[in-house]
C-alpha cells in the first residue's frame, strides 16, 4: 500500500529533477510509480493523427512517471519533506463506532490531508 496518494503535494529527493514540488496527478500502484505535475518532463514525437488531442502530430512535452521511493510527501507545516505514519482513531459514523486511518506527518506531528 503506497503511503502517496492522488492530490498530494511532494518533493523529488532524487534524479535529476531533486528538490522540485508538484502535486501528484496520478499513481500507478502495480508498478510503484507516480506521475507528478511539472516533474521529469519528456518530450515525445506524436505522428499525426494517432491521437484525439493532438491531430497534427509533432512533439508533445508530457510528465513521465517516477519511482515512488525518489518522492517524499511535503509536510504542512515546515514545508519540507517528511515521512508519513498512520494513526487511528474512533469515529462514530451512522450510530456506530469504527476505527479509521489518517495519515500523520512524522517530521511535526500533523495529520497530512
Amino acid at each position: 500500500m503506497a503511503k502517496i496518494k492522488k492530490g498530494d503535494l511532494v518533493v523529488v529527493i532524487a534524479g535529476r529533477d531533486r528538490g522540485q514540488q508538484g502535486r501528484v496527478l496520478e499513481v500507478l500502484t502495480e508498478n510503484d510509480r507516480v506521475i507528478v505535475e511539472g516533474v521529469q518532463r519528456v518530450t515525445k514525437h506524436i505522428k499525426p493523427g494517432t491521437s484525439r488531442d493532438n491531430q497534427s502530430g509533432g512533439i508533445v512535452t508530457t510528465e513521465a512517471s517516477l519511482h515512488i521511493s525518489n518522492v517524499m510527501l511535503v509536510d504542512p507545516e515546515t514545508k519540507k519533506g517528511t515521512r508519513v505514519g498512520y494513526r487511528t482513531e474512533q469515529v462514530e459514523q451512522d450510530g456506530r463506532t469504527r476505527t479509521k486511518r489518517v495519515r500523520v506527518a512524522k517530521r511535526s506531528g500533523k495529520d497530512v490531508e
